[in-house]
């Protein structure tokens, strides 16, 4: 794992452990998010330098790679993040295990 998705994988877990929803079994969704997310990250920095339209080899705009990266690696977030309770939705369905099970701080 990168620095960035390091950096989203250490706030996530804070915010998630404060809602005890987070276990052994969510560490590769978790991961996987935080892995899109550097890749959005990564990709919208390209496109502050470079913009959201290029020049293509014959010298026709188009749009840029990296706004079809940024876009691809939002919807994996956004499916994600519905499932882990990021959006004000998704919160909405989601609840605390009622019984102790394991978390990642156990």
């Amino acid at each position: 794992m990168g620095p960035v998705a390091r950096r989203e994988w250490d706030r996530l877990v804070v915010e998630l452990g404060k809602l005890r929803i987070l276990t052994n079994l969510d560490r590769a969704a978790l991961a996987s998010y935080c892995g899109a997310y550097a890749l959005w990250a990564e990709a919208m920095e390209q496109i502050q330098k470079y913009g959201a339209m290029v020049k293509s080899p014959s010298g026709y705009p188009q749009q840029s790679p990296y706004l079809t990266i940024a876009n691809r690696q939002a919807e994996i977030m956004m499916r994600i993040a519905s499932e882990f309770g990021f959006t004000p939705a998704s919160r909405s369905r989601i609840s605390a295990p009622k019984e102790n099970l394991p978390t990642l701080f156990d």
